[in-house]
């Protein structure tokens, strides 16, 4: 086959995939410009593939995960690969010089996922958000192009409050895999029990925790927002805004649903997305 014809056909999935699992960005992504959109769907693709070889509940010898682990280790030397997936992404590594430790990193924290099913403080929990996320950030940098090395430090806090984000939204999914995100310290110091979440049962003590919980997302949101100023690309910085509107947005739709975590998963509706467009559209013409 043709080299750019597998490219093509290698950029082409990443989007198919990237449009199926990650609508929040992919809706925000066509803000980018295409040489910079193509390469984040490309990374998005193979988190996504790391992410879906733990939560399809594979054995517990992480045999798929293996496989991406060799996949990367692949892209990231001169062997020559025949999947067009993979031809796209080693393109995206090499022309925006992402660090191959981002992607280790990345898979370490999924081997988290197969290996540890509680967190004890957040701590723990905190290094197991940089592993899934931060370093998501940091590759999503590397392809937004950034003028300070400060911006590294606020895209791991925007991935980190976005990652917190999730567990809160998903704490039904989670447990119904067996896996609790919540510190156990937290749980204990608000008197919230594994079994009280098991019954999705809302009392005050589990809103005290949901809001701590909240609070601290949102003091990362603030964080990494500081950030999204240090990004070169006019059309990246637009972007990166936008997701931080959108995805801080479950966080309200929580309170919404007085904390109900467990009958309504938290989200961001089409028009809530759009009107997050229009809110930023609207200052940068102030």
């Amino acid at each position: 086959m043709n080299p750019n014809t597998a490219l093509r056909i290698g950029f082409k999935q990443a989007r198919k995939i990237t449009a199926n699992y990650a609508k929040t960005f992919y809706f925000a992504s066509h803000f980018l410009p295409r040489e910079k959109k193509l390469a984040a769907y490309s990374i998005y693709a193979v988190c996504r593939a790391s992410d879906e070889s733990v939560d399809a509940g594979l054995n517990i010898s992480g045999k798929r995960l293996q496989e991406i682990r060799r996949n990367i280790q692949a892209v990231y030397s001169e062997a020559q690969l025949n999947n067009n997936l993979l031809l796209a992404f080693r393109q995206t590594v090499q022309n925006y010089d992402i660090p191959r430790i981002y992607f280790d990193e990345l898979l370490s924290g999924m081997q988290m996922d197969l290996d540890k099913k509680v967190y004890d403080s957040f701590s723990e929990l905190y290094g197991y958000c940089y592993r899934v996320a931060g370093v998501v950030g940091l590759m999503m940098l590397q392809v937004f192009g950034f003028r300070n090395p400060r911006a590294r430090e606020y895209a791991v806090d925007l991935g980190i409050a976005m990652q917190l984000t999730n567990i809160l939204r998903d704490i039904k999914e989670d447990l119904d895999r067996g896996r609790l995100y919540l510190p156990q310290e937290e749980l204990l110091k608000f008197n919230v029990g594994r079994e009280q979440l098991a019954q999705g049962r809302i009392d005050a003590n589990f809103i005290d925790l949901i809001q701590y919980q909240i609070s601290r997302a949102r003091q990362y949101y603030k964080s990494g927002e500081q950030g999204i100023e240090l990004i070169n690309c006019p059309f990246c910085r637009f972007v990166a805004r936008a997701m931080e509107i959108m995805y801080s947005g479950i966080l309200d739709d929580i309170e919404k649903n007085n904390y109900d975590v467990f009958s309504h998963r938290a989200c961001v509706t089409l028009p809530e997305k759009i009107r997050s467009i229009l809110q930023i559209l609207t200052r940068r013409t102030h």
